[in-house]
């Protein structure tokens, strides 16, 4: 008798498993209890908090990496001010002050770098102004037109120095920093983006009608520059200066420029060593022919010389207008290594070989090898 209520008893107790596994698999919607599916769900919600922590430590990084760039780097970066007197016939002259520019100290010295269109006015009274608010008259600028670079000397001591970085090691993608006098009457500003493009050809102008100019190899990023931040610096994650800011395209978001600090290091150098500017001097100007262009007009790819000026070493090697620098040195002339790149890594009374192609303008194919002994660059020190 009691082992007949024991299959009964083991009978009912089947019956009721089935009908409970039969009421989750309806609720669930499948023949099969997915126990894994209903483990995530329960543990979804905790998932989603501790993706949320993360992501906001990720983020608090980030900022925290910025900030500590902004601290370590802003009390070298100075404004630039320009004090220019006007004379009116009725009112007599008139003196007004207008910020118009960035730069960053390089010397505990009173060394100033900045670009050489933001001091170019011959008639203006320039000073400088620290973060602190301490006013500084300029009391030398020393120019490299050719580079859009100025070193500025003030009358100050123990300042502190920015740290320059390898501007030739700069990854696409990487953090970018710039932090400038913005629209030339707030000071400090910061802005934030990453590189967008290395060794960029540029043709800018002041929009007024007036010369282009062309920069070679700058650095493209993201980073919102405008007329006031030129000659501030921009910045690696590490709070080096890897560019100095100098220009924005008009009429495009998101894409500014500055030329790389590698370019700045050689006439610093040579700054401090000889007090002045000196840099060798090839004495052409030229367009970039590069390898897509090359291979669409069916040219050879190099430096198209669009003018030789007179009394040079270009003139007195032979260099004519029309001719494409495709070697100097054994060197091939590319968007990443310009004339003007090769031509810096040299040292004035250097002897270069130039390799030229004289087809482009001439009804046969002419290759010749110049030689050129390189001078010292004409730069202007007020």
């Amino acid at each position: 008798m009691n082992s007949k209520l024991k299959k009964i008893a083991g009978v009912v107790w089947l019956l009721v498993f089935v009908s409970v596994l039969l009421v989750v698999t309806s609720v669930y919607g499948g023949n099969k209890i997915d126990l894994k599916s209903l483990f995530n769900r329960s543990t979804s919600g905790f998932n989603e908090i501790k993706e949320k922590v993360v992501t906001r430590q990720e983020v608090v990084e980030e900022e925290s990496a910025v900030i500590n760039v902004v601290d370590k780097v802003s009390p070298s970066v100075v404004s630039i001010i320009v004090k220019t007197v006007t004379f009116d016939l009725f009112s007599g002259p008139t003196a007004s002050e207008e910020g118009i520019g960035t730069g960053f100290i390089v010397s505990e010295n009173g060394l100033v770098v900045t670009n050489s269109h933001v001091v170019d006015s011959v008639d203006g009274q320039y000073s400088v102004v620290l973060k602190d608010g301490t006013s500084y008259d300029v009391e030398s600028i020393n120019l490299d037109e050719q580079s859009d670079l100025a070193i500025l000397q003030i009358a100050a001591r123990n300042l502190p120095a920015v740290q320059l970085g390898d501007s030739d090691d700069l990854k696409v993608g990487q953090k970018a920093i710039a932090i400038g006098n913005a629209l030339g009457r707030f000071q400090n500003t910061v802005t934030t983006g990453v590189v967008s493009g290395v060794a960029r050809q540029l043709t800018a102008s002041s929009g007024l009608g007036g010369d282009s100019k062309v920069y070679e190899s700058v650095i493209q990023t993201d980073a919102a520059i405008n007329p006031g931040n030129s000659g501030g610096p921009l910045l690696n994650s590490a709070g080096q200066v890897i560019g100095i800011n100098v220009a924005t395209t008009r009429g495009a978001d998101n894409i500014s420029f500055a030329i790389p600090i590698n370019t700045l290091k050689p006439i610093l150098e040579g700054f401090l060593r000889e007090g002045r500017i000196i840099k060798p001097f090839l004495g052409i100007s030229y367009s970039l022919i590069t390898e897509d262009i090359a291979k669409a007009r069916k040219m050879p790819q190099g430096a198209f010389v669009t003018t030789v000026f007179p009394n040079t070493p270009a003139k007195k090697a032979g260099l004519e207008r029309g001719d494409v620098i495709v070697k100097i040195d054994g060197k091939e002339i590319n968007s990443e290594n310009s004339v003007a790149k090769v031509v810096s890594e040299k040292k004035v009374g250097d002897t270069i070989q130039i390799e030229i192609d004289r087809s482009v303008l001439s009804s046969k194919t002419e290759t010749l090898t110049l030689q050129a002994v390189l001078e010292e660059s004409p730069n202007t020190t007020r």
